[in-house]
């Protein structure tokens, strides 16, 4: 690769990294802003929580969706739509002066990041050749990503703050903004689209409703009640949309999720582990928030201090994990990681305690910081490994919407352990009886990193192998370093 070339890619893969960080660091840079937004436009306890499901339940079901208009219509082309919606649902997100106005605004906000999500991980792994320029391509891409779930705590409690809790909306826009205008600049024009594909419109739609259905009764079970008729409802109806999909996808000519996408190892072991990681890693940012603002009694902005260190260990841990995978393998790096991540788990449960101080927090969060960073680039890597170019898009989105739906799961499921002995309790009993419950969660997200380690030693590709080349679509860039 000559100097303008790698300057180039240099530049494409920091604008994607960029936008991977807006669409990941929004996920929870809501969290700490939540009861201020819930005095000011008359949110219930039992509505509040809508405010992060609303995104989560968009983004979930459409991610699928987003990674076949990657493929089909222009990766290019789809970024740019996606980050569009994101800049404009973030501004009325900001101005909403009611839940109506704000939830529907996550919901398109949660569609947009379902359209930059995968549109950067195909583009990505189109760009750079599989192996050793993948790899520490998406080392980058993940430490962004990874870095964006806790630097969105960070971010928000500042702003939240400083600002009001209308600016971790706000913030949105001049960041969605700028990559929009880098993007003419940066990216090659998308490829003629290839007529003879086909977008499986019934496929897509019933894949979307069914995974939105599903994710909706997993979020909202918690809240409404697991036997109410409108989460009972929703799971039916979820579940009928699931297997109408199933029965779409095998006979279509040109199915949204290709068979032998579901026959690559790799590619199925990968949604497995980033369902998990949602579960576990996704989950404890959740957690951390609650107990450093409603047991330590920190505000916002001490909140969002707190996270600084797990911010700078993620980082640091995502940024080697693609030469880590270069010189030692895929899988050893990966259980490597998740073992540290189980023994930080375990370490940070015992720290936790209504008493506990933010030093004895330390080694466990620096332990499972490391992990995170890890795991988040070493699953995307396994994701991409030997999926045609011209497939990236849907792998990506397939992989994805696993991580998607772990969030979603994980955290209804982990709001009940940890809730479970709260009861009616009030004051200080309600704040000791709060501490316990989250370090229940937090045994309990430690055997979940446990299970994942399990999953990830079936593993058998190496991270460097080659894949057979697309001749439909055009040669990754090559790196002669």
């Amino acid at each position: 690769m000559n100097g303008l070339n790698r300057r180039r890619s240099t530049a494409t893969l920091a604008l994607l990294s960029f936008a991977m960080l807006i669409v990941s660091l929004d996920q929870y840079i809501v969290v700490v802003a939540l009861p201020d937004i819930a005095r000011d436009l008359g949110y219930s306890a039992h509505t509040l929580q809508a405010v992060i499901s609303a995104y989560a339940v968009a983004s979930s079901g459409f991610l699928l969706l987003g990674g076949r208009a990657a493929d089909l219509l222009g990766r290019r082309w789809v970024l740019t739509v996606g980050l569009a919606l994101y800049a404009l649902a973030s501004l009325a997100g900001g101005l909403a002066t009611g839940p109506g106005m704000q939830l529907t605004a996550r919901a398109v906000q949660g569609l947009g990041g379902a359209l930059v999500f995968p549109g950067t991980l195909a583009v990505i792994n189109t760009t750079f050749a599989e192996g050793r320029d993948r790899n520490r391509a998406l080392a980058v891409w993940g430490g962004a990503g990874a870095a964006g779930l806790v630097v969105g705590v960070l971010l928000g409690g500042v702003l939240t703050r400083t600002l009001g809790w209308e600016a971790v909306f706000f913030v949105n826009v001049p960041l969605a903004g700028t990559v929009l205008v880098l993007i003419p600049r940066l990216l090659g024009r998308d490829q003629p689209r290839d007529r003879s594909r086909k977008f499986d419109l019934p496929g897509a739609l019933t894949a979307t409703g069914g995974v939105s259905l599903l994710v909706f009764a997993l979020v909202q079970g918690p809240v409404l009640g697991w036997t109410s008729p409108a989460i009972l409802g929703a799971a039916g109806a979820g579940a009928l949309s699931a297997t109408m999909f199933a029965m779409i996808e095998r006979r279509s000519r040109d199915p949204l999720v290709p068979l032998r996408l579901l026959a690559n190892r790799n590619l199925i072991l990968a949604v497995a582990i980033a369902f998990m990681f949602m579960v576990t890693f996704g989950s404890l940012l959740y957690f951390m928030s609650i107990y450093f603002q409603d047991v330590m009694g920190y505000d916002a902005l001490e909140t969002g201090v707190a996270f600084l260190l797990p911010t700078g260990v993620v980082v640091a841990g995502s940024s080697i994990a693609g030469r880590l995978v270069d010189r030692f393998g895929l899988r050893p790096i990966l259980v490597a990681a998740l073992a540290i991540g189980a023994t930080g788990a375990v370490a940070l449960g015992w720290a936790l305690a209504a008493d506990g101080s933010y030093p004895q927090l330390i080694p466990g969060l620096i332990a499972i910081s490391v992990g995170d960073g890890i795991i988040f680039t070493t699953m995307f890597i396994a994701a991409g490994i030997g999926v045609s170019d011209r497939e990236q898009g849907v792998a990506s989105g397939i992989v994805s919407t696993g991580s998607g739906i772990g969030a979603a799961l994980g955290l209804a499921l982990l709001v009940l352990v940890a809730n479970s002995g709260t009861g009616d309790l009030v004051g200080e009993d309600l704040r000791i009886a709060t501490a316990e419950g989250i370090r229940l969660a937090v045994f309990v997200i430690a055997g979940g990193m446990v299970l994942t380690l399990v999953v990830a030693l079936n593993l058998r590709i190496a991270a460097n192998s080659v894949a057979v080349p697309d001749r439909s679509s055009p040669a990754p860039v090559k790196s002669d370093r």
